[in-house]
């Protein structure tokens, strides 16, 4: 192996956190006994109190009451060490990206400029897409960008960094077995491919040709040549170099045709000119590696000879300027580079000599192996200091894209570490566009303000604000205020009000710098415009509890816990649950937010949520492993997944190599848009697969989910091939179905579906492969097979199939029955405001209204309601309303779909030119989408009309 080759050359910090009074009276005497951290003696006193004091029966959880803070003082100190939120503490999160205070105006100039940007730049332009979709909940358009902007990369640098930004988003260093240079199959992100140079867009769309074998290991590299084989002999050679004793015979041609100065010295006016032999003793070079040079001058190639005399001939290539021979050891020596060990013992060769490709190689081991690497101290040194950024720069391996990826990989792993500031202040270095620094700027904004530099922080927004970011003004408020300049924060954000189209996170930031009823009607405000601000929720949700109000308080919240779920908000939950006395719905929400965030720290911070899921086990009731299934069942079926996945967190915990379990919650976790958890928990799965067949399934829905179907279907396959199972023809009818079928398509999908029915599994997955294939017999106008489907998965508790049965009703003409089977899923299910927005469709338009109003209220992210007011206001000719309905929502949710419905209204109250606009953004967020790009170019040719 190669890196056996490199062997012979050798010669949780925990956060601080605010500390305020405890709303409820602890008792004071038990304050030291409890600890400071939640442990040790406090645990003592915890079970003497449960060995004393029975748990009694909460079989009435429905019905709150404040706790009694005279009997339970012990207990409740022992689990609220830190006492409750207090409303002053808690403030929001300034965003670590680029934010827009007109998004769409953004998106509309950024895909203007995609279309007429040469082509050698349009990765420049994908790059800055990037950084405006970072701040978005949907982490599939980031990674498209990214994609697009390895599509489009002409150098080996840029290559190399975004490819591995690219393996960086799939975290494919989690699977076991797996190594940081494997290949996906894919040039996008083929290491070898990012080592080649040129533009060609076409070719990431490829499936690479690399092999399985190191680098450097083809059958062609096997043959080493002998010394008889290798050196030029009396009669071919016509001079020779001497190094002391030594000389090797050469061709004077062959060397001359190295470089210019070779050429010179042998060719030009020179003493060796007419001399046969030439004296090289005093040129640093020894007798292997210039009987190497010799080698070199007639095969042009260095793959036979060992390691350190190719080093050799790199520096002897510099020093005689001899370009090709350069560039053959500066391949050579990358493709050599497999681990991190290789490149910390090469990358300061590749410096030196300014190898452009050795470093590359280096640094992209680097780069794969983040984010581990970053504790890697050797491989650090090379990035941190100006120094070193400009030693990289004279290698050709300085950039802005490089920074960015290395600051977003550190600001993750920890935002107020040294090493965060230091590449922050080489990526401001770097850039040199105005968003660059707007972003560089920003960022470094954010991180001084995490670490309480307050005055650097403000100086740092000012900055960003200087080049155009005015979304800094929040951080340059923030900093103020954190100096003791509330008035002056105040009048930073009143003036931000006056000057722009006010949007939500204005209103929250102005909140921050004033009392009572301007405050609570700032929030109210910051609510109304962008209901996915989850401050507001949690502030006023902490002020009723403030007041006793408890039940208020947990209402609030669930506002928002509804649709968007956190860990910061299922902790203020499970806080006010504890204050009640309700263990299990404490438990419950700190089991979910520690499958969202497994090192979750509680309580400001101070508190691991592991711990406190520890003293919570006790005072609730134990369930055995057929409970817990009993319990999923119910939670399952009654459509209550942060109840599903604490009861999966449980399982898991008395069963942690379970596949099956890690898969049934990367589904509960996609079903709550949390991708990266979810993603996390089936590469876990995969970890932990029993059987070769089961492993297949789950990297088969790895790659279905990162946007891969054909490879996922030759997983199903393939796993079908060792072992027919449910969960692998399951997989290929859902990766089939997931294109438009056809009658020979959809009968073959049937045909998957049965046969995955037909294998062993549990209710929960027949049932929903059951509700699947009665979805497809209603494509297919099959509607009585459709509905004995939804019937047989009712009657395992799957009841999202009354939504198919529903549909099979209204097919049928019968209104009233498919309303009817909607209510019925209303009343069982917790999340339900898919099922309002589904039976609007099935009543009269006041009812439809009213239902979609609910679904509004309950999930403001769902954009079918806001498209459906606004249709039927357009229909009763009130466009403006119209266009108002589609903008509040667009606002928060920039939407394509209702991008396209707002265009198509300006285009039919004919204001061409704000169609256009719509028509640009909704392209940005989706350059494919047909009709838009009909719209688009309708309304394009009206414009030009207009301007002639």
């Amino acid at each position: 192996m190669q890196h056996n080759i490199f062997t012979t050359m050798r010669s949780l910090k925990i956060m601080d956190g605010c500390k305020g009074s405890q709303v409820f009276a602890l008792n004071p005497s038990g304050a030291t006994a409890a600890g400071g951290n939640g442990g040790g003696a406090g645990d003592k006193l915890l079970y003497d109190h449960l060995r004393v004091n029975s748990i009694r029966s909460r079989a009435s959880r429905g019905s709150f009451q404040a706790p009694n803070p005279t009997a339970n003082n012990v207990l409740l100190e022992t689990l609220l060490p830190y006492g409750l939120p207090v409303s002053d503490l808690l403030e929001p999160q300034i965003e670590p990206s680029l934010k827009s205070v007109d998004f769409v105006e953004t998106l509309a100039d950024m895909y203007r400029r995609i279309v007429i940007c040469p082509q050698f730049e349009k990765w420049k332009m994908y790059l800055e897409q990037c950084a405006t979709f970072r701040g978005l909940s949907d982490p599939k358009l980031f990674r498209r960008s990214l994609r697009s902007a390895r599509q489009h990369a002409v150098d080996v640098h840029s290559k190399v960094v975004l490819a591995s930004w690219l393996r960086y988003e799939r975290r494919e260093d989690e699977l076991i077995g797996s190594s940081a240079m494997d290949c996906c199959g894919r040039n996008v992100e083929c290491p070898k491919a990012s080592l080649v140079s040129g533009y060609d867009p076409e070719s990431v769309f490829e499936s690479c040709m690399c092999s399985r074998t190191p680098w450097g290991q083809d059958d062609d590299d096997d043959l080493v040549m002998g010394d008889d084989e290798c050196s030029t002999s009396e009669e071919d050679g016509d001079m020779s170099f001497c190094i002391g004793d030594a000389e090797i015979r050469c061709v004077r041609y062959n060397i001359a045709s190295l470089s210019r100065p070779f050429n010179a010295m042998l060719y030009g006016n020179f003493t060796e000119t007419r001399r046969e032999k030439i004296n090289f003793t005093q040129n640093g070079i020894s007798v292997e590696a210039m009987k190497a040079v010799e080698i070199f001058s007639r095969i042009k190639r260095v793959d036979s000879f060992e390691v350190k005399t190719v080093l050799d001939l790199l520096s002897f290539a510099n020093t005689f300027c001899c370009d090709e021979l350069k560039t053959a050891c500066d391949s050579h020596l990358a493709s050599l580079v497999c681990e991190l060990e290789d490149a910390m013992l090469l990358i300061d060769y590749g410096l030196e000599e300014t190898a452009h490709f050795i470093v590359a190689a280096c640094l992209q081991v680097f780069l794969r192996e983040l984010p581990s690497s970053l504790y890697n101290s050797h491989m650090m040194r090379l990035f941190c200091t100006s120094e070193a950024r400009q030693r990289l720069a004279m290698s050709g391996h300085s950039s802005f894209v490089l920074y960015y990826f290395l600051s977003q990989v550190a600001i993750e792993d920890d935002m107020r570490s040294n090493t965060t500031v230091m590449l922050l202040e080489r990526l401001a270095e770097c850039a040199t566009e105005s968003w660059q620094k707007q972003l560089a700027f920003h960022l470094l904004g954010v991180v001084m303000l995490e670490r309480k530099e307050f005055k650097d922080a403000q100086w740092w927004f000012e900055a960003a604000v200087e080049v155009g970011h005015i979304y800094s003004l929040v951080g340059i408020a923030r900093a103020k205020f954190k100096r003791g300049h509330k008035y002056a924060a105040y009048k930073q954000m009143n003036s931000l009000i006056s000057d722009y189209t006010p949007v939500g996170w204005m209103y929250q930031e102005r909140s921050l710098y004033c009392i009572g009823k301007e405050k609570m009607m700032d929030m109210s405000t910051a609510t109304h415009l962008d209901p996915t601000l989850s401050y507001p929720y949690k502030y006023r949700a902490v002020s009723l509890l403030e007041e006793n109000q408890f039940e208020a308080a947990i209402t609030e919240i669930n506002k928002i816990i509804s649709f968007k779920v956190s860990p910061d908000c299922l902790e203020l939950r499970a806080w006010f649950s504890i204050a009640l006395e309700d263990f299990e719905g404490a438990l419950r929400d700190v089991r979910a937010l520690l499958t969202l965030d497994p090192n979750y720290m509680m309580f400001h911070g101070k508190m691991h949520g592991d711990h406190l899921a520890e003293l919570l086990c006790p005072l609730v009731q134990q369930w055995s492993q057929a409970d817990c299934w009993m319990q999923l069942y119910d939670r399952w079926s009654s459509v209550d997944d942060i109840g599903s996945l604490a009861v999966v967190h449980h399982m898991l915990a008395n069963d942690p190599g379970k596949s099956l379990l890690r898969f049934r919650q990367s589904l509960l976790l996609l079903r709550l848009n949390c991708q990266k958890a979810a993603m996390h928990s089936l590469r876990l799965a995969r970890n932990h697969s029993s059987s070769e067949h089961e492993r297949l399934v789950y990297e088969g829905w790895i790659l279905y989910d990162t946007g891969h179907r054909e490879e996922a279907l030759a997983k199903a396959e393939e796993s079908i091939a060792i072992q027919r199972s449910f969960e692998a023809f399951f997989l290929k009818a859902y990766a089939l179905a997931d294109s438009s079928l056809d009658s020979d398509s959809s009968t073959y999908v049937i045909q998957l579906l049965e046969e995955a029915l037909r294998c062993p599994s549990d209710g929960l997955r027949k049932g929903q492969a059951l509700n699947n294939l009665g979805s497809v017999y209603v494509d297919s106008d099959k509607l009585d097979l459709a509905a004995d489907c939804y019937t047989n998965a009712l009657n395992i508790k799957h009841t999202r199939a009354h939504q198919g049965l529903a549909r099979v009703y209204h097919l049928k003409n019968q209104r009233k029955a498919a309303y009817d089977e909607m209510t019925k899923l209303i009343e069982k299910a917790q999340n339900n405001a898919s099922a309002y927005e589904k039976r609007s469709e099935y009543c009269d338009r006041d009812m439809a209204k009213s239902d979609l109003s609910m679904a509004t209220q309950l999930d403001p992210l769902r954009t079918y309601p806001y498209r459906y007011r606004a249709a039927v206001l357009m229909d009763d000719h009130k466009e403006g309303e119209a266009i108002e309905e589609l903008t509040k929502a667009i606002t928060f949710k920039p939407d394509l779909q209702l991008l396209h419905l707002r265009a198509a209204f300006h285009e039919s109250m004919g204001d061409f030119v704000s169609t256009v606009r719509d028509c640009e953004a909704a392209l940005c967020l989706d350059p494919n989408h047909a009709d838009t790009h009909d719209l688009y170019a309708k309304s394009r040719e009206r414009v030009n009309e207009q301007q002639k």
